[in-house]
């Protein structure tokens, strides 16, 4: 079973300010902006993606899945019942996604409500 940290998303008032004090500290630099995302990536390819999210205390974790496991773990979140959503928005209930480079992906809630993602492929297109 091949599973990795591949990003989470770190609420901020100032997603650039708070980018850049922690990348001034560990001495590395910020990744372009994506969407409305700034991201600090570490050498092991994880992000940091700071959001301007101040006042939510909804954490996000995205774990990149090889496609076996997606699919043992698929099955698992269906045979718990869970609700799970094709966008981290929660609009698209009982679906999963297709992301533009060639994986799938999903979203589901852990009990306290964190919005866990497994992906196939991350926005590189990078796969395990």
């Amino acid at each position: 079973m091949s599973i990795q940290l591949n990003h989470t998303i770190v609420p901020a008032r100032d997603r650039h300010a708070s980018a850049g004090f922690l990348a001034g500290i560990l001495g590395i630099p910020i990744s372009p902006d994506v969407a409305r995302f700034t991201p600090l990536t570490a050498s092991n390819g994880v992000t940091l993606d700071y959001m301007n999210l101040a006042d939510n205390p909804i954490q996000h974790y995205a774990f990149l899945v090889s496609e076996d496991t997606f699919d043992a773990t698929f099955e698992r979140i269906r045979a718990a019942s869970l609700t799970f959503w094709a966008d981290p928005h929660r609009r698209q209930e009982g679906e999963i996604y297709r992301s533009r480079t060639g994986g799938r992906g999903v979203y589901f809630p852990d009990p306290d409500g964190h919005l866990m993602e497994l992906l196939t492929r991350d926005l590189t297109g990078r796969a395990i």
